[in-house]
């Protein structure tokens, strides 16, 4: 069961790395729609079967095609399985005796690709931009991208949007927890759980100043060294 709930969540979670790495129009998920009014909500909706893919243009198809090598979008459905196949093996792989670990991972990528056509993701993608953008709208983008800005675009986007995430992860996290601060005199156990504060003052290490009328310490001299015990030569005869 622990098994299995590993390779679910690392499926759930496996394609947002990859995706904002490339510069591809992201599309929100599919809500379940809603009853209707007057008709109650089954407690388990009847399975729809997948939508018949539209049929595109050929010319349109091979443009957004190109489109997308210079975007590199293409290269999308490599990033999502490498990125898969990193969760498999840092995941229920940790399962594995380290021993049969390269043959698991072996088995695994030749079951995975053996199950995935090598252009199911980018035929999906491809689909995606006919449905979102006309025929003029892709040459238009295409001119741009072919442009020596939009070619710097492709080549700066990925870390521009790490940083632009690391950056607003920082900011956020910082509220967060101050935010809880503020809350930890109502809910005490919060007081176990958060983080020390990085912002506030460090205690003084100063020694504390004399009250008024308090003589200061007198200040220590240095102690006369002890007498010699040395006997005084005798005088030489």
């Amino acid at each position: 069961m622990k098994l299995r709930t590993a390779v679910i969540a690392g499926l759930l979670f496996a394609a947002v790395p990859a995706l904002a790495q490339t510069p591809a129009a992201s599309t929100p998920p599919t809500l379940a729609p809603h009853a209707t009014p007057g008709q109650a909500a089954s407690a388990k909706p009847a399975a729809q079967a997948p939508p018949a893919a539209e049929k595109i243009d050929p010319a349109k198809d091979a443009a957004i095609r190109h489109l997308m090598d210079i975007t590199e979008t293409s290269k999308m459905g490599a990033n999502i399985a490498s990125y898969i196949s990193g969760k498999v093996h840092d995941g229920p792989g940790r399962a594995i005796p380290a021993d049969q670990l390269p043959k698991f991972m072996d088995t695994f990528s030749q079951k995975f690709t053996a199950g995935l056509p090598p252009t199911a993701v980018n035929d999906a993608i491809v689909a995606v931009y006919a449905k979102h953008f006309s025929m003029d709208d892709i040459q238009v983008l295409t001119k741009f991208y072919e442009s020596p800005i939009g070619q710097r675009l492709v080549k700066e986007m990925p870390d521009v949007n790490q940083q632009m995430a690391v950056a607003g992860q920082q900011i956020e996290t910082a509220a967060a927890l101050a935010a809880l601060r503020s809350m930890a005199d109502d809910y005490p156990q919060l007081k176990q759980m958060l983080p020390p504060d990085s912002s506030a003052p460090a205690p003084s290490t100063a020694p504390a100043a004399a009250t008024p009328g308090t003589p200061a310490p007198a200040a220590k001299t240095p102690s006369s060294p002890p007498p010699s015990t040395l006997k005084p030569a005798a005088p030489e005869r």
